[in-house]
């Protein structure tokens, strides 16, 4: 099991799959099958348990040797092709599971057993309070313990962008002006913006850093990591990473069907990171020598180098003393860099991770006000709409040139691109978006439901593996329980559906514990209980289009209150047919004041008087505590 942009993949792949010798010898003893991870996520959820179960670790690429009815009984990830590091070659490995399979039958039986009476065990959840108040501000305090006070982050090498958590940490200074939640926010995000692990020439950030210090990353770009950081530097304002990330999506991935492409390989030309780092002649050979020493004292290039072989990656640790010469070196750099082997892409379409697109586009559209961020996130939304969308609720997981694939969505894709379609709504106030995200929520809560109100990660009717896969915790992506609560909540504001309220909230209980124990691993879950919490606030923006309902509409956006809802709409709305009709409630009846455009603020079921005046607005808003408008 691996994906396109696993380095070490390639590397095993090079050794041994493409081995004339070691081919020939799994063709005569062993049914190989290659996974792609990104396309089944289930396949590899349940044997990278196993893994971890019998090895203690987990990562790609891989290795998971299965009997004849897919339980497995030997996992591993790298082997190299001959015995180095205290590990055996794969081939040695080969060997002698062959051997047991032959000699040791029984043996082999009883573990394979065992393992997969261990895989179909169900997680022990138990969680049945709700995520209150006392939850959330002790996971604050854990995630405190445990943050880098020199590096910013949390933990220590290798460090991962933390963007799940972030926005959870964001959610809760807002709701409650904890300093500490915005402490880590701040000095998280500028220490990454500031690093190698983001791109400063190209925007966009790698994977994750190698070091504490967020200095050299691993060099691929994931869709995922770009998407959620994109919404979360666009809801923090900090619009140089915004409009970066958000140009990069749309230069580097986005495909001619009008989706987003899966990631962008670390290796070109047989190496990591060739594509991205810097020696001070290769500036000087650029720039010419005053420019030159001038971009490579502010980028931290350094004749002994940052990373391999002298060469160095580029931080920005500093703002540059002037910014014309800044923009104008940036430029031609990136068309020298132009000149090199660029890293493959991988260009299949992935549901979920294109719904965190056009999520993180649409926010970064309305921070910018910048028409072409929500244009690339209507067509992308479309093509999740009109290819994926089948039968108007069941979701496909993957396309690639505008072909839908076979295997079924899991539970993340539709929260995700239910989720997207919410916001393409939210920001456009086209109904079209309404009636497919309403089949993907009921399909969910129909069909991956569990019995203690928490969520399986396959629907039931998908194909069956050794075990079932259900696992809250997120990872390199929001976890698919966590992604389908978002917009459940976002769902009931809308329409007042208690059905879908209650859904969440059973769904946000069920992981409690995860939530008391690893904090790091549930912050899209705690998002969305900072949501429930505060309401979410709901703001409908009556009015007909023009400067008077655009100005209340940007005022209510402006809003740092966790889950904000905003409606905008034709005063007196109703419902025009019945795909509609729940949809249009939180904007039926409401009207002109004084034949003005006006806005209804609505906390906890109880709305405000309208107002009509953007300040009258931003004070009603403004009475949520610890509303961090000011930072």
């Amino acid at each position: 099991v691996g994906y396109a942009a696993c380095h070490w993949c390639h590397v095993m792949a090079h050794e041994s799959f493409e081995d004339p010798a070691t081919a020939a010898y799994l063709n005569e003893h062993f049914v190989s099958v290659k996974v792609d991870r990104e396309e089944r996520p289930d396949v590899d959820a349940v044997y990278m348990q196993a893994t971890v179960a019998m090895t203690g670790q987990g990562g790609w690429p891989m290795t998971v040797v299965l009997d004849h009815d897919g339980k497995p009984f030997f996992a591993g990830t790298y082997f190299p092709d001959q015995p180095r590091h205290g590990m055996p070659a794969f081939t040695q490995v080969l060997q002698a599971l062959s051997n047991a399979w032959t000699e040791r039958r029984d043996e082999v039986d009883r573990s394979a057993e065992s393992i997969a009476e261990h895989l179909r065990r169900e997680p022990a959840l138990a969680g049945t309070a709700p995520i209150d108040a006392e939850v959330l501000a002790a996971a604050v305090r854990k995630l405190a313990a445990d943050a880098d006070p020199v590096n910013a982050g949390f933990g220590g090498a290798p460090k991962f962008p933390p963007s799940m958590v972030l926005e959870f940490l964001r959610r809760h200074h807002a709701r409650t002006g904890d300093p500490t939640a915005g402490e880590m926010v701040t000095r998280t995000t500028r220490a990454m913006a500031a690093g190698g692990i983001y791109d400063q020439l190209g925007g966009g950030f790698a994977r994750y850093s190698v070091d504490a210090g967020w200095v050299v990353p691993h060099f691929e770009k994931m869709l995922y990591d770009n998407a959620l950081l994109l919404g979360l530097y666009a809801r923090l304002g900090e619009d140089r990473v915004t409009r970066e990330t958000a140009d990069f999506l749309l230069s580097e991935l986005r495909t001619p069907e009008g989706g987003f492409a899966s990631a962008l390989d670390a290796d070109s030309d047989g190496a990591e990171g060739t594509f991205y780092v810097w020696t001070p002649d290769q500036l000087r050979s650029a720039l010419g020598d005053e420019d030159g020493a001038w971009a490579a004292e502010l980028l931290s290039v350094t004749e002994a180098g940052t990373f391999e072989h002298g060469a160095s990656t580029l931080q920005l640790l500093r703002a540059p003393d002037d910014a014309a010469r800044w923009a104008e070196v940036r430029q031609r750099l990136l068309a020298a860099r132009a000149e090199r082997t660029r890293p493959a892409r991988d260009d299949k379409v992935v549901a979920a991770w294109n719904g965190l697109a056009v999520s993180g586009l649409v926010a970064a559209g309305l921070a910018l006000d910048e028409p072409r961020y929500l244009a690339a996130a209507r067509s992308a939304g479309s093509l999740l709409r009109d290819l994926h969308v089948v039968d108007g609720r069941r979701l496909r997981r993957v396309s690639r040139d505008g072909v839908v694939g076979s295997p079924e969505g899991v539970l993340e894709d539709y929260g995700c691109v239910a989720g997207a379609f919410l916001d393409l709504f939210l920001a456009t106030g086209e109904h079209e978006w309404l009636v497919p995200a309403r089949g993907l929520l009921n399909e969910a809560m129909a069909m991956f439901g569990a019995p203690d109100g928490g969520f399986f990660d396959t629907c039931e009717s998908a194909e069956q593996l050794v075990a079932r896969p259900r696992d809250p915790s997120d990872n390199a992506s929001p976890s698919g329980l966590s992604s389908i609560v978002h917009p459940l909540l976002t769902w009931a504001a809308l329409t007042g559906s208690g059905r879908h309220r209650d859904r969440a909230e059973q769904a946000l209980a069920s992981v409690r514990p995860l939530a008391e124990q690893a904090p790091r691993f549930a912050g899209w879950s705690l998002a969305a209980a900072e949501a429930a919490l505060a309401g979410p606030v709901e703001v409908a923006v009556v009015g007909h289009p023009g400067p008077e309902r655009d100005a209340l509409a940007a005022e209510a956006r402006r809003s740092h209150s966790p889950g904000l809802v905003v409606v905008v709409g034709e005063p007196d709305a109703g419902p025009v047919d019945p795909d509609r009709r729940d949809v249009v409630s939180l904007l039926q009846g409401r009207g002109l004041v004084d034949g003005h455009a006006a806005a209804y603020v609505c906390r906890n079921l109880v709305c405000r008087r309208p107002v009509t005046d953007p300040a009258e607005l931003r004070s009603e808003l403004g009475t949520q505590p610890g509303d961090s408008r000011e930072s």
